[in-house]
Formats: C-alpha cells, sequence, structure tokens
C-alpha cells in the first residue's frame, strides 16, 4: 500500500503530462544533471510535510504538503523561455484543486527563479504549491 504521500506526488505527476514545451520530460524527484537537449523539463518533488490532529476528531490527522515543480530551461533567457510552462504547470494544478479527490486543496505559496553560475543559459523556476490532505491517525494511507 503507498501513502498518500506518494499517491499525491504521482497525481501531481500525471495531471502534469501534456505540459507545453516538455513533452515527458516529467520526473520525480530527479539527482542527474539535465543535458543540454533534456531541456525544457519538470521535476516534482516534497519540501516537506507537516502535521496537525484534527481538532473534532482523534482520528485523523490534517497535513500540508509542500510540492516543488522546478522548470528548467535553457536559452538566452532562460526565466523567460519558463513563462509559458510556468502559465500551463498552475492552470493544470488548478483545474482540480483536489487532485481527483485526493486532497482537500492546493494552492501556489511563492515562485523562486534561479541561474547555474557555470552555465548563464541553464535555469530554473521553482513553483512552490502547499497540498493539504488527511490521513487516518493509525494509517497513512489512508
Amino acid at each position: 500500500m503507498t501513502i498518500k504521500r506518494e499517491t499525491i506526488l504521482a497525481a501531481i505527476t500525471t495531471a502534469l503530462a501534456g505540459t507545453v514545451q516538455v513533452d515527458s520530460r516529467i520526473y520525480r524527484s530527479r539527482t542527474e544533471a539535465f543535458a543540454r537537449n533534456e531541456a525544457p523539463a519538470l521535476i516534482v518533488e516534497p519540501t516537506d510535510d507537516n502535521a496537525r490532529q484534527d481538532p473534532v476528531s482523534i482520528c485523523w490527522i490534517d497535513w500540508t504538503l509542500g510540492v516543488d515543480v522546478v522548470v528548467h530551461t535553457r536559452g538566452a533567457i532562460p526565466d523567460q523561455l519558463a513563462g509559458p510552462i510556468v502559465e500551463d504547470v498552475h492552470s493544470k494544478l488548478m483545474a482540480d484543486r483536489t487532485l481527483g479527490g485526493i486532497a482537500m486543496d492546493i494552492w501556489p505559496s511563492r515562485v523562486q527563479h534561479g541561474r547555474d553560475q557555470a552555465d548563464l543559459t541553464a535555469g530554473w523556476t521553482v513553483l512552490s504549491y502547499g497540498v493539504r490532505y488527511r490521513t487516518s491517525i493509525t494509517d497513512l494511507a489512508v
């Protein structure tokens, strides 16, 4: 059985299928560097997962999962190249804010930009989201 956090990350990855300019280059917590011909690409990774017991019921835990969707681009102005991809990612994630019923809500929390100082044509834009979901106090899959 898969814990709900992994189910949510898989649902986000699936929701991002067909993102403009990305094709199938969507990775879950990729650790390898990108080759020049692999951009643009997306990485979906968790950042933190904070628990709070439901104040009404002692049977449930409410969680807030931080998720980063990292848009990797390469070109003369990488942050500008990321624009249409960022827009499409956001639209796809906001289209169903329950991720098919497995989450209570998803919302954007921040956007951060960066460039590789060794190769200024390589850049990334980090879209951070919060995902609120609930599990049983005794089973993280339910």
